[in-house]
């Protein structure tokens, strides 16, 4: 199975982490290493979605996770009508331009 995860996000779509996206996320952001389910809640539970500025089709997602005291921000691209993380890492604020 090429993938870490498929679930339902806040609106319904379907949106999909797979294992090279993965390993791509933890490479450059260890310290997501073994949280895949924070991302799964930032997916499902988001504080808030921003659509991105210059690509209808993309979407960023913020939740604050308070061991962290920052927030998680998942990017995801979405393409036949599923989503696909992109990236994934801890940030202390929300860009509302979605860039």
């Amino acid at each position: 199975m090429p993938d870490i995860f498929e679930i339902r996000d806040k609106t319904g779509r379907k949106i999909r982490l797979t294992k090279k996206q993965w390993a791509h996320i933890t490479t450059k952001h260890p310290d997501l290493s073994g949280k895949e389910e924070n991302i799964k809640r930032a997916l499902e539970r988001p504080d808030v979605i921003i659509p991105h500025k210059f690509d209808r089709n993309a979407g960023n997602y913020y939740r604050y996770d308070k061991n962290e005291d920052a927030y998680l921000f998942v990017a995801v691209k979405y393409l036949n009508g599923t989503g696909f993380v992109i990236t994934a890492f801890y940030t202390q604020q929300i860009k509302k331009n979605g860039q």
